[in-house]
Formats: C-alpha cells, sequence, structure tokens
C-alpha cells in the first residue's frame, strides 16, 4: 500500500474531487470463493462494511471466517462518486479503504464479526494505521441495520474498558454510521493477497481480547 505523510482532514462537498457518473471496472468473479462478486446477497444473509486499515490484509481475516459468503474491498464513508485507488489515497474523497462481507447470520453473528475486527487493528490510530498513515485508513463501521449500530456501539464501548484495563487509555476514534454507498475497488485489489500470497499485509492489533456476550448483543 501506499506511505504517505499527507494532513488528516477529511475534505468538505466543496472540496472534495468530482469523481465520476460510472462504476470503475472491478472482477466479476471472487478469486477465493468463485462466486459472482456483485452479486446480490442472498436471501437470509446480512452485509456488513469494516474499515481497518490497509484492505489488502483485512479482507483475508474476514474470508478466513467460517460464515462469510462472500468479501469485497471497496471504498465507503466518503463524498466522491465512483472513485478511483488513487484518488482516495490522495485524500480528496473522504472515503476510507472497506470490506463489505456478506455472512450467514445462522453460522456467524454481527458480534462475531465485530470481535474480529477489533482484535485485528488498533481502533485508537484515528487517521492511520501503524506505518499507513491518511484518512483512508480510518477505523470504520458502516451499519446496514439499527441492530448492528447498538452492537457496534456496545462492543466498542466494551473494548474501550478492556483495553484501558490493559494499560491502553486511549480513546477508540472507530467512525460508526450508517452506510450510504460502497463503490467496489479495483479488479487487482479484489482478493488481493490470494493473488499475491507474498505481498504487503499492514494488519496488526492490539493484543488485547474484546468482550463478546455478557451483555453484549449478538
Amino acid at each position: 500500500m501506499l506511505f504517505s505523510k499527507k494532513p488528516a482532514p477529511l475534505p468538505d462537498a466543496q472540496s472534495a474531487l468530482p469523481g465520476r457518473p460510472s462504476a470503475i471496472p472491478t472482477a466479476s468473479t471472487h478469486y477465493v470463493f468463485g462466486r459472482d462478486l456483485q452479486g446480490p446477497v442472498p436471501d437470509g444473509y446480512e452485509a456488513a462494511v469494516f474499515g481497518l486499515g490497509c484492505f489488502w490484509g483485512a479482507e483475508r481475516k474476514f474470508w478466513q471466517q467460517d460464515g462469510v459468503w462472500l468479501t469485497r474491498v471497496g471504498y465507503a464513508g466518503g463524498i466522491t462518486p465512483n472513485p478511483t485507488y488513487d484518488e482516495v489515497c490522495s485524500g480528496g474523497t473522504g472515503h476510507t479503504e472497506i470490506v463489505e462481507v456478506i455472512f450467514n447470520p445462522e453460522e456467524v453473528s454481527f458480534a462475531e464479526l465485530m470481535k474480529l475486527f477489533l482484535e485485528n487493528h488498533d481502533p485508537t490510530q484515528g487517521m492511520r494505521q501503524g506505518n499507513d498513515i491518511g484518512t483512508q485508513y480510518r477505523s470504520a463501521i458502516y451499519t446496514t441495520s439499527d441492530a448492528q449500530s447498538e452492537t457496534a456501539r456496545e462492543m466498542i464501548a466494551a473494548y474501550e474498558k478492556a483495553l484501558a484495563s490493559s494499560g491502553r487509555a486511549a480513546k477508540i476514534t472507530t467512525e460508526v454510521r450508517p452506510v450510504d454507498k460502497v463503490y467496489l475497488a479495483e479488479d487487482y485489489h479484489q482478493q488481493y493477497l490470494a493473488k499475491n500470497p507474498n505481498g504487503y499485509c499492514g494488519m496488526g492489533g492490539t493484543g488485547v481480547s474484546c468482550p463478546i456476550g455478557l451483555g453484549v448483543s449478538s
């Protein structure tokens, strides 16, 4: 991924890049699962959208999870329509790199995916993850239901307490809001680490376990 030292502020509607009216080209088939990458969510399944830094390593974490039907990487939480990777990395679109996860809630709960999310990055770092610096690396959850939003906020609060108990007093900066629009990333980003097993992966958690259950919704 790109290592940069650009300023952290997000653009507003006046300063954001204009984008384009049509979607950028992407893959048609999931490289790992062999399923239609742009197909509809199967009946009874749910979608969840997570941003936890570089989406290459993040996507692999989720496609390895039992109960996940499909993963696809892209951009969300910004202003510019149909952005390219270079535009997102410029800091001029307001988007963050995300993984959209399609899952069977009878096999894996949203709370279990939240635990995976929280434990596999540092949600206290603001506009960065480790050496990856910029607005596109911010921690984010874009929810697809009120239940997801409630669970996300409850688990973030519980994890912040767990971090504090471990001696890490930093506040969690994860952005939580309903999903607006997910723009799929270019073909070569989809399932990148399956295509490039020795490729860059900047994933790294805090080493603190996230509570699940005990009053936290699933």
